[in-house]
């Protein structure tokens, strides 16, 4: 039996939807949680339940607006440690800043350092998240990390491409988890290779693989401006791939995203719900959402019961 009380589930405004499934999967209510904003901007968390000695979760990804939804996560930690919880897990299914893991030029912030600290600083127990753009980010914190891959749920969508398919990493940094897709579905493996042949001319793309008369399909960990995965779904196309498909585990979206992919060669967008979908990009037909509750909902099962997570993933 766990060491911790009751299983619980809060969550804040980022992402209350991923939070219902979660408790649909594990045949549970969401406890009530007040989390509103005062007429000056700032922030209000009232906890609506008893949680003295309870194990409990919060789901917040930490997407637009991201500083608002950080702030969000942090009271909600704070107000739980100070209602006398006896264990709390963040579950953050996107961890934003991730990108600002290191300093590539003087005079800047390792953001995601700064974010791991404040974490810490609130007393949370675990940390439960999704895809981290760099795996090394788990290294920030002081307490355990556990990094799902979206690839549980995607590879049952994707499968259905199998050996007719060819995986596409958009960059050589993507590479190996392109190789994991390719190996689990049986496909291929191709790499975009960027290259800029003089100072103030354009990057060239080269399609490393073969991907003549299959349905190649674009990896990435994310989808943000979407200009990486465009050109390279034009590139893909025009050295024959018979259909192109763009698959990546959290839709940031940002600025004019959403129409750009709707114009491109792509025919589908393969996205999760770590982050909610924008609505232009639900009411484009394009775009097709993947479930990650039933997937947080078995992590968060193992964690309340003292078992494997890593049971979870067999990569």
């Amino acid at each position: 039996m766990p060491g911790y009380g009751e299983l619980k589930i809060i969550t804040g405004n980022a992402n209350p939807e991923l939070a219902r499934g979660i408790c649909d999967h594990l045949g549970m209510n969401l406890s009530p949680t007040m989390v509103c904003t005062f007429s000056d901007g700032e922030s209000r968390i009232e906890i609506g339940d008893n949680v003295r000695g309870d194990d409990v979760f919060v789901v917040q990804p930490t997407c637009a607006p991201v500083n608002h939804n950080l702030m969000e996560l942090f009271l909600m930690l704070d107000a739980l440690k100070r209602a006398s919880v006896g264990r709390v897990t963040a579950v953050v299914p996107y961890y934003g800043y991730a990108r600002q893991d290191r300093k590539v030029v003087p005079r800047v912030p390792i953001s995601a350092k700064l974010i791991a600290d404040i974490i810490n600083i609130t007393g949370v127990n675990r940390l439960l998240t999704i895809d981290l753009h760099s795996g090394q980010i788990q290294g920030f914190f002081n307490i355990p990390v556990d990094n799902l891959f979206a690839a549980e749920v995607l590879l049952v969508y994707l499968n259905q491409f199998g050996n007719q398919s060819v995986v596409v990493s958009p960059d050589a940094g993507g590479t190996e988890r392109a190789r994991a897709y390719a190996k689990r579905i049986g496909a291929e493996l191709a790499i975009i290779d960027k290259r800029r042949e003089a100072p103030n001319k354009s990057e060239a793309m080269r399609v490393i693989g073969d991907v003549q008369d299959k349905v190649a399909i674009v990896l990435d960990d994310m989808i943000d401006t979407g200009g990486t995965m465009v050109e390279a779904a034009k590139v893909l196309t025009e050295k024959g791939a018979s259909k192109v498909v763009a698959c990546a585990t959290h839709p940031v979206l940002s600025g004019s995203a959403v129409e750009r992919l709707e114009n491109s060669c792509f025919s589908e967008i393969v996205v999760t719900d770590t982050i909610p979908l924008a609505e232009k990009a639900r009411a484009s037909s394009k775009f097709r959402v993947i479930s990650t509750a039933s997937l947080l909902a078995k992590a968060i099962h193992n964690i309340h019961i003292e078992s494997s997570v890593s049971v979870l993933f067999s990569h």
